[in-house]
């Protein structure tokens, strides 16, 4: 397992001396024949990082994983460029843009991200969705990239201190929806783009991919058409990321999404299919039965797996440390659990159902669709879209004045808005050329470009990868996203019914009793935990003398949040989560 690291300076022995204070191999690495460049992998960080690798005079690392080789090689072909044999997906993804340009990696599905040195220039790519990382920043006159965030907390020419707008960001979102990272002057390539960094500072950012609102007017009656080319477009995407000659491992919580995902995989894998659920324990709600009826109807060998809230306290700060930026999950220990098992029962790759929601549209839409129905522009009380939509989110954001101290809100008077995240999807006359019509759409597109790519994809991508394996999911599908935004907003919120067109497209593979359910998500006890197992924990790390030095949060709202008063349950554990969630990723990067 490794990431890589790469960087372009005034000369090829900085570069050389940057590449190796982030942790590359030093004796034994190969020279790069570019002046002012070099590269080199991070050993021992959980990661597939792979090259350097050579095409059409371009030298090249990447962390890559394609699902459609086949037309890759097709486009290739068809420009007479032929591809030596056991090209890796890498150098392919690499022939891919040194020959068709930005339309070659448009091209691809998979997850990836690449960095190219392309003459005097650096060049970052990342996949359409998000799905791995890479991350960028520029002291002492040179640049440096790397999939390891921790490898540029390690740079000596940047002196990392820590970026109090992101820790907004962080307290508003439960995770950084946008290029910031918590480490002052390193940003994050964002996904569907192209950058490339010029040796005298300039950088210049190309949109490859976004999606795009194409939806037929007026709306067809019938919508068999939609539905028939939507289980084609399910059915290759489940295929083309089950593994080769090997039983296939899927994360099942009984919801209709790693539902369909399942009874895909069971009906087009030529292998056993093996199925992974969380329990918290039988006294609390849960969705087990679901889970259960449909390992049952898909007839895959089902493994229930009991997370105690001891295990969760013991394991947390493990958790929180794998992670590039903290995420405010409390299913970071339950995914992790759920990898080393899949891990140990030989498994290399395991599917899950993320995607859902964001794509095809589920409940957290719901009160951004009721206030815009009783919205009365004008009124005092009115809120624009992206501040009913930070709401929304019911995480910190309105608790801000007093869980900050007095000098971090004074720091933050002058910092833009958390607003600004999510204004170009939302905000009313947005000039972006992207900017969808349709309400659920602009929600859709919203959730896709911020929770989709900087939580949900990179969560599960850092805590499988720790294990050695690879989490897929199918419904990130590029080719499946595209369809979603091309398919009326009738056909995703029909009636009452979130989801429908999904559901519709694999009713046949499910119970009804499965299809038809209520979204209720998982109910983690984080209450119970902070009430029990975490409480010292919690106690000892946010009131401790190192806390209280870093000086962000009011000690006096820590404690009123401990007891469980000063805020209403039952979001206040959630919100204690989020800051225990941020202490343990600060103590860990020693930020």
């Amino acid at each position: 397992m490794a990431r890589f690291c790469v960087s372009l300076a005034p000369t090829t022995g900085q570069a050389r001396a940057h590449v190796e204070a982030m942790g590359a191999g030093g004796s034994g690495r190969a020279p790069v024949d570019v002046p002012g460049a070099d590269l080199g992998l991070i050993g021992g960080e959980p990661g597939r990082a792979e090259g350097p690798f050579t095409a059409y005079g371009l030298t090249a690392v990447g962390e890559a994983t394609l699902h459609n080789r086949p037309a890759l090689l097709a486009a290739l072909a068809a420009h007479d460029t032929p591809v030596p044999p056991g090209c890796s997906d890498g150098e392919l993804l690499l022939r891919c843009w040194a020959r068709l340009g930005d339309a070659g990696i448009a091209l691809a599905e998979g997850m990836f991200v690449l960095a190219v040195l392309d003459g005097t220039d650096l060049v970052l790519i990342r996949d359409h969705v998000g799905a791995r990382t890479l991350f960028y920043a520029r002291a002492d006159g040179a640049w440096a990239a790397s999939t390891s965030l921790r490898a540029l907390r390690r740079w000596p020419a940047l002196g990392t201190s820590m970026n109090l707008s992101a820790v907004r960001s962080f307290l508003t979102f439960a995770y950084l929806p946008g290029e910031e990272t918590l480490l002052a002057g390193v940003r994050e390539v964002l996904p569907g783009r192209t950058l490339r960094l010029a040796q005298d500072g300039t950088v210049a950012e190309t949109v490859y991919w976004e999606p795009r609102e194409r939806v037929d007017e007026p709306v067809p009656d019938d919508p068999t058409g939609h539905v028939l080319a939507l289980r084609a477009l399910l059915e290759d995407a489940t295929a083309s990321r089950l593994p080769e000659a090997a039983p296939a491992a899927v994360l099942l919580s009984g919801g209709v999404d790693s539902s369909l995902v399942t009874a895909l995989a069971a009906k087009l894998h030529a292998h056993p299919v093996h199925t992974y659920s969380i329990s918290f324990g039988d006294e609390l709600p849960n969705e087990l039965g679901y889970s259960g009826l449909v390992a049952s109807h898909c007839r895959t060998r089902h493994r229930v797996l009991n997370v105690s809230g001891e295990t969760v306290a013991s394991r947390l700060a493990e958790a929180a440390a794998l992670l590039d930026s903290p995420v405010g999950d409390p299913l970071t220990v339950p995914n992790l659990i759920l990898a080393e098992t899949v891990a140990a029962d030989g498994a290399s790759v395991v599917l899950n159902g993320e995607g859902g929601d964001p794509v095809f549209g589920g409940p957290k839409n719901l009160p951004m669709l009721v206030q815009e129905m009783h919205r009365d522009p004008g009124a005092p009380w009115d809120e624009d879209r992206a501040t009913a939509y930070l709401r929304s989110y019911r995480k910190c954001w309105t608790d801000l004045p007093d869980l900050l101290t007095a000098q971090t809100l004074q720091a933050l008077r002058d910092a833009p808005r958390p607003q600004r995240f999510v204004e170009p999807y939302l905000t009313a006359g947005e000039s972006s050329p992207h900017r969808m019509g349709h309400l659920l759409n602009q929600l859709l597109h919203c959730n896709l470009r911020t929770k989709g790519a900087h939580h949900i994809l990179t969560k599960v991508e850092r805590l499988t990868s720790s294990q050695g394996v690879e989490g897929r999911a199918p419904l990130f599908d590029r080719r499946v996203v595209d369809h979603a935004f091309a398919t009326p907003p009738a056909f995703k919120l029909r009636g009452t019914a979130e989801k429908w067109i999904l559901k519709e497209a694999v009713r046949d593979l499910l119970p009804d009793t499965v299809v038809d359910r209520p979204k209720s998500g998982m109910r983690v006890p984080v209450q119970q935990w902070l009430s029990g197992p975490l409480r010292d924990l919690a106690g000892d790390l946010l009131l401790s003398g190192q806390s209280r030095r870093r000086g962000l949060f009011r000690p006096d709202t820590i404690r009123t949040w401990m007891k469980g008063e000063g805020t209403l349950l039952p979001r206040q554990g959630g919100k204690l989560w989020l800051v225990l969630t941020l202490e343990l990723w600060l103590r860990s990067y020693e930020v």
